[in-house]
């Protein structure tokens, strides 16, 4: 009997091998929506294969660019996100431009190394409740406003849009996506599996760079 090909969007037949798509400054979190332009020969190669199969493909953050394997592949981080392809549009010379979906936390294990991309066996990794206190949520959605309202004094192109009544963990993914600058924070944002923790970092890591951000404006001034 032939195996039934899998459907799109289907998260759970992408798992066993889940391809890699490493990128040094990008961290896909659950609920984000990330845009990328695809023009690497290897990465041409998973997109099609992606969009042939389940849509599905995982972003991980380059954690060493310098630290290469035999195939010259450089160290990743062992906790990424898995998105599904939503949006694409092919491009003259085999390029694409995509839209992805985060869809879950994944940890990773890298596979052996077949051309042309990597691909890792990869778990999906559940929130954990932890302890929030009830103000916690509008703590974070008030320092990512107010971050927000710095940046715009600076660019007034910039707009903040959360969804209304999301949960206390989407929300942190969710600002963590939109405003927390450093890709490494981000990463451990994405890493936090407890939730309270996960919004209190957050909030933390919004608050530090309102703070840096208004002391540099005094000092231009």
């Amino acid at each position: 009997m032939q195996t039934p090909a899998p459907r799109p969007g289907d998260l759970a037949a992408a798992l066993p091998r889940l391809p890699l798509f490493p990128l040094p400054q990008a961290v896909l979190l659950p609920g984000a929506l990330l845009p990328l332009h695809v023009f690497e020969p290897r990465y041409r190669a998973l997109v099609r294969d992606a969009l042939e199969t389940h849509r599905i493909l995982s972003v991980v953050l380059i954690t060493g660019a310098g630290a290469v394997d035999a195939h010259g592949h450089p160290a990743i981080a062992p906790v990424a996100g898995a998105g599904e392809i939503i949006d694409h549009v092919e491009l003259p010379g085999g390029r694409y431009n995509i839209l992805l979906r985060g869809r879950a936390r994944v940890r990773l294990e890298e596979l052996p190394f077949v051309p042309p991309y990597r691909a890792a066996r990869a778990t999906v990794l559940a929130d954990e409740p932890g302890e929030i206190t009830p103000d916690a949520p509008a703590a974070l959605l008030a320092v990512a406003t107010s971050f927000a309202a710095t940046v715009r004094d600076r660019d007034p192109s910039f707009e903040l849009r959360l969804p209304r009544d999301v949960s206390p963990g989407l929300l942190a993914d969710l600002c963590a996506h939109h405003l927390v600058l450093d890709a490494r924070e981000r990463q451990a944002i994405l890493e936090t599996l407890d939730i309270g923790a996960r919004v209190r970092r957050a909030t933390d890591a919004l608050a530090l760079q309102r703070l840096t951000l208004s002391t540099d404006s005094r000092e231009l001034n």
